[in-house]
């Protein structure tokens, strides 16, 4: 039998406790995997939610999951593609056969199968189109002449509509006799004889009323409409923003063609916030499947920026060269300045990124945040100054160096906390993801400030 290292933290085991997918669910399956067991296989798999089926898939080996997939057969479940990691879902499709991709993709809502496939090459993309029915395949074709990262993109066909005339008792009736209804919905959208939404009524408010009711009586007070073209993450902003839970989706005319859901709203929202946080780090959209290439051109691009940006600082220390040499003690102090004022712009930035993404931070505010970015640096910058000169002091015996490096401290505080605000709002204002690059850039700010004043100072002062 092979050898596997599924092992976890023995601080997590209690936790594992609560979790279908623990170290001894992982260590079953992969044993039924290796033997063969078709049947212990699937009675293991049988209690897991399709996400953690997704998560079971992204944390095995490529080996294991070639193996599981093939045993498990047609009893792979379409949901688990929808919450696959993209970076194996395309290995995954590989793996399933023809006859299984077809059961799986037409278990999934239109937008889910728009989710599947944009991302996909061609030929995989034709194979999951060939398996839909033409009515499905049709809708999503259209989906797929949307922008990318749209509402188009996002929205699912499947949508529950009623005249605005209905009753109660009318919109009770359809429901029980149409064919078929979307898995999951929360609203009757009310429409207009040229099919412009012109309200929303949750499904809790329909019960609770007589059958006579007319709809147009019990529809919300927040209504909103979304642009087919609109960005995704402005959805997912509206969403947040106005507690919405779901909202019908109009092409250029105004007419209904879909509906998004609080579902996919939040999952937007969630990997915008992974993507400004991954990007600050300067590593792209990575993720733990990519491979050890792919990792690497990801990151490279930011390490030389880096690279380049430190050589910058260094260029700055070496004008003081004759200066560090009469006084070595600058050496060992001038990293304290750069790397406070380096925590000091990242605390700023983090901020500033946040406040942007949620529309926080506009420009009817950022002259008073500037302004108390630079007011909270000053007042660390005097904490940490006060700090710094009496350490010079006590460690170098003599006031001078002491009031240098105090005075330093304040500038680079002062820099820091306004470098770290106005870096990302004038990115963002020249149309760049403010969370791409804006460490590397502020970092830069901060050194070559940082060395400049406190060996400017040192210059001028103590030589």
């Amino acid at each position: 039998m092979a050898e596997h290292d599924y092992d976890r933290d023995p601080e997590s085991e209690r936790e594992d406790d609560d979790y279908p997918l623990n170290k001894q669910a992982v260590a079953r399956i992969i044993e039924a995997v290796d033997a063969g067991d078709r049947d212990l296989l699937v009675s293991e798999m049988e209690p897991l939610h399709a996400a953690d089926i997704a998560d079971l898939l992204e944390q095995i080996s490529s080996g294991d999951r070639r193996g599981l997939i093939e045993l498990y057969g047609r009893e792979f479940d379409g949901d688990i593609l929808s919450e696959l990691d993209e970076s194996i879902r395309e290995e995954v499709i590989g793996l399933l056969t023809p006859e299984v991709l077809a059961d799986a993709v037409r278990e999934l809502d239109s937008d889910d199968v728009v989710d599947l496939v944009e991302d996909l090459e061609d030929l995989q993309q034709a194979t999951i189109l060939s398996a839909l029915e033409d009515s499905d395949r049709i809708a999503v074709q259209q989906s797929l002449t949307y922008p990318e990262y749209s509402a188009g993109r996002l929205m699912q066909r499947e949508v529950v509509m009623a005249p605005e005339h209905w009753s109660v008792g009318d919109a009770i009736d359809y429901m029980r006799n149409v064919e078929e209804l979307p898995e999951q919905f929360y609203h009757i959208i009310l429409v207009d004889p040229r099919l412009h939404p012109v309200g929303n009524v949750t499904l809790g408010r329909i019960m609770a009323a007589r059958r006579e009711t007319p709809l147009m009586d019990l529809v919300e007070e927040t209504f909103h409409t979304i642009r087919v073209t609109r960005d995704e993450g402005d959805v997912a902003y509206m969403f947040n923003q106005y507690h919405l839970i779901s909202a019908p989706v109009v092409d250029e005319d105004d007419r209904l063609v879909g509906v998004i859901t609080i579902d996919d709203a939040m999952a937007v929202l969630d990997e915008e916030h992974e993507e400004d946080i991954m990007r600050l780090a300067g590593v792209g959209e990575g993720g733990l499947n990519d491979s050890v290439i792919e990792t690497s051109k990801q990151r490279v691009p930011w390490l030389a920026v880096n690279l380049l940006t430190a050589i910058l600082a260094s260029l700055v220390i070496a004008q003081f060269e004759a200066t560090i040499s009469q006084i070595v003690a600058l050496a060992v102090l001038m990293p304290i300045v750069a790397s406070m004022g380096g925590n000091a712009a990242t605390q700023s930035l983090t901020v500033a990124v946040r406040a942007l993404a949620t529309k926080d931070l506009t420009g009817s505010n950022v002259w008073r945040v500037l302004r108390r970015e630079i007011m909270v640096g000053m007042i660390n910058g005097l904490i940490f100054a006060f700090t710094m000169g009496v350490v010079g002091i006590v460690w170098f015996g003599g006031p001078e160096l002491g009031y240098v490096i105090a005075a330093a401290m304040v500038i680079n505080l002062v820099v820091a906390g306004l470098a770290g605000s106005a870096i990302p709002v004038l990115m963002d204002r020249m149309g760049i993801d403010p969370a791409l690059g804006s460490g590397t850039f502020v970092t830069t700010v901060t050194d070559v400030v940082g060395f400049f004043a406190f060996l400017g100072l040192a210059a001028v002062f103590l030589v």
